[in-house]
């Protein structure tokens, strides 16, 4: 087994931090966007849903590494974190009033992200679209957070990733900057690959990057096409009417050949989706400890209705941390991240409404092939 330490919890003032974007979310409900009236107003973002999903259903404490205009959407967004338990002490604010290094005019000039998000049904694809071509988090460079004070006050696990890193033309040199600083401080260094082709097209450039700061972490996690898309790792092709041991063992060629391309990585994780509609899905998960050479398995959850696909692989990646955090083994973690990440989908929205109870429940029901009965 994979040798995991973490800084003791009683000496540090976070649990785990996040660095990354984070949109308000428009949510149109069950109507495509295009004839949309009405819409649910959400947040969400790849890197921040982590923590969330660490803070509100797991009863850890994190902070987010973030950038916002100080308006009424930045405020909005702000009120969220808060409300699931997140620290928003440490964001940095764009003022509106044209001075200093953190500003910007009343013109939308610069603004906070946005996008529209319609969660998809049957056979129409959830859609996302995205205005973020001009968000403060852009405007950050490596020396605007000041990572020696976060890391003084007691950090035992960091967390970015491939959304962030690939946002703008200096954020992947910021979060190699704060992965060097974690690894010094002795803070455990999380990296979700989380390729998108919006942020980044041109997939050489996102590698490129990716590859620089993967060097630093020490769990890596993506699904199953973001190690070729972000690092350039194909897995050897198997015909659908294969058996899943199949792929498991041509998965399993791919990930010991990134554990020995990163010798740094003590764990890769992977959540696995396969959509059968919008709204039906078969779900699992594993988790590789390099140390052991061991691959475990999360049960496989088949043909599941599910209310919104999005930020199932961040809350994969949270319940595999919360479960590490809390001294679980790594065969507990990979069954926390697939429990919380099925759940996080049977709710709306990107970030977690279920608490460890729900997890852990969710946990026993599916190792023990059990169904869902209502709680009167």
């Amino acid at each position: 087994m994979a040798k995991l330490t973490f800084k003791p919890a009683e000496k540090c003032r976070y649990d785990a931090v996040s660095l990354g974007e984070i949109m308000l979310r428009i949510d149109p409900g069950d109507v495509p966007t295009p004839r949309a009236r009405t819409g649910r107003i959400w947040h969400g973002g790849g890197e921040i849903n982590f923590a969330e999903g660490l803070s509100y259903c797991f009863s850890l404490r994190t902070t987010a590494m973030t950038a916002l205009v100080d308006d009424g959407v930045g405020r909005n967004i702000e009120n969220q974190l808060r409300e699931a338990g997140v620290d928003t002490s440490r964001i940095i604010w764009f003022n509106t009033d044209g001075e200093g290094r953190f500003s910007t005019d009343r013109k939308g000039t610069l603004h906070n992200g946005i996008n529209f998000t319609w969660r998809g049904k049957g056979v129409l694809p959830s859609l996302t679209e995205y205005y973020r071509a001009h968000t403060p988090i852009r405007q950050i460079k490596p020396g605007d957070f000041d990572w020696a004070g976060l890391f003084a006050q007691g950090v035992r696990w960091f967390h970015t990733g491939g959304i962030y890193a690939l946002i703008s033309p200096t954020s992947g040199a910021v979060a190699l900057e704060v992965m060097e600083a974690a690894g010094k401080a002795g803070a455990f260094r999380s990296f979700d690959l989380n390729y998108r082709s919006k942020v980044e097209p041109d997939k050489e450039r996102a590698r490129k990057i990716n590859r620089k700061i993967v060097e630093h972490a020490d769990f890596v996690v993506g699904n199953q096409n973001d190690f070729d898309d972000a690092l350039g790792e194909q897995c050897r092709k198997v015909s659908k009417d294969e058996s899943l041991d199949a792929w498991l063992e041509a998965y399993s060629e791919m990930l010991r050949r990134v554990a020995k391309t990163y010798p740094n990585l003590k764990l890769i994780g992977t959540q696995l989706r396969a959509a059968l509609s919008a709204d039906r899905i078969n779900w699992g998960a594993v988790l590789y400890d390099v140390a052991a050479d061991k691959i475990h398995c999360a049960t496989v959850r088949q043909n599941v209705e599910i209310a919104d696909r999005t930020g199932g692989g961040d809350s994969f990646a949270s319940g595999a941390a919360a479960a590490l955090l809390k001294g679980k083994s790594v065969a507990e973690a990979v069954q926390w991240g697939a429990a919380h990440g099925i759940c996080v989908q049977s709710t709306p929205g990107d970030t977690t409404m279920v608490t460890q109870a729900d997890v852990e429940t969710e946990v026993k029901r599916a190792m023990t092939g059990g169904g869902v009965s209502a709680l009167r």
